[in-house]
């Protein structure tokens, strides 16, 4: 493929939280970048992920669910989901499929503001109707078609499943359409823009979430406190605290003797090692900081919404 004919640009995943983005773009990336948690709006940042072909590379922004913001943290959230749209060469939205088959309401009150905005911002869309594998029997995929062509009429509706990856191709296809005429925007062996440090923060809050499942509160965060690469013993020390908003929620990070903040670290560690290809030594601390929800300036240190 010649230079005159590569393609290359910028497509935002947006969608309702939980939808299926960030296991889309660790689907076609091949490689694990992005947090994914049965919980909703686990993904508080633009990750961006880098496809590079023959012909095209694709910078997907991977952004934070769009809700019904209450509160400073989720108005964060939202801000920069529309920040990476219009920063964008086209979109897709991502609906969970198995939710909204055969309930055209909840399709109607969830994404009929969403649909509207999307359509004042003037780029190129296509909607990924996810989780296609779960919709039984099919002829409920077929209504819900139907209801989404009402909402966006004349965009390309694509079924897909990112878990199983029916259906990517053909979305890929749509995305390289998106694309302007331009060389790669990055080195093709890249894959994110986010750094390890930023990684390994991610993977340590995914833990949390897979570990302690429903009973962990969703307001937790990450921060890497310090990093120090040892060459000589291909070892790297990390020292990472975890912020929680109530000491009633320490206790259940914490856990009976100290169990809970083992097994997360544990599991943190070898991922970690993965990444880095090295050993590791990974140290958790628990700290309350109250209201750290409301605190506009200490989730920008955190690096939240941007």
């Amino acid at each position: 493929m010649t230079q005159s004919t590569y393609k290359a640009g910028f497509i935002a995943l947006i969608g309702p939280p939980n939808a299926g983005k960030s296991t889309f773009l660790n689907a076609v990336l091949g490689e694990k970048i992005a947090i994914v948690s049965p919980k909703p709006q686990t993904t508080r940042t633009s990750i961006t992920g880098i496809r590079t072909t023959a012909e095209e590379q694709i910078v997907f922004l991977d952004t934070p669910g769009i809700h019904a913001a209450r509160g400073k943290l989720n108005r964060f959230l939202v801000d920069a989901a529309w920040g990476a749209v219009q920063e964008a060469n086209g979109v897709v939205l991502f609906l969970d499929g198995s939710k909204y088959a055969g309930n055209a309401k909840a399709l109607e009150r969830d994404l009929r503001p969403m649909a509207a905005k999307l359509g004042t911002l003037g780029v190129p869309m296509a909607v990924a109707l996810n989780k296609v594998d779960q919709i039984k029997p099919k002829e409920r995929l077929l209504g819900l078609l139907a209801d989404c062509a009402a909402l966006w009429p004349g965009v390309e509706l694509v079924p897909v499943s990112a878990r199983t990856g029916e259906g990517l191709e053909t979305l890929l296809k749509i995305i390289r359409e998106f694309l302007p005429l331009s060389p790669p925007l990055f080195p093709e062996d890249q894959l994110s823009t986010a750094s390890v440090r930023f990684l390994a923060s991610e993977i340590i809050r995914e833990k949390l979430f897979l570990g302690l499942e429903q009973e962990l509160p969703y307001n937790v965060a990450v921060e890497i406190e310090s990093w120090e690469e040892l060459p000589e013993q291909n070892m790297t020390m990390i020292s990472a605290t975890i912020y929680t908003s109530k000491n009633s929620h320490k206790g259940m990070i914490v856990g009976r003797q100290g169990q809970n903040l083992k097994k997360v670290g544990q599991l943190a560690r070898q991922e970690i090692k993965g990444l880095l290809g090295g050993k590791v030594h990974l140290e958790l601390w628990v700290k309350v900081r109250e209201g750290w929800t409301e605190d506009g300036q200490f989730m920008i240190s955190l690096g939240l919404g941007s």
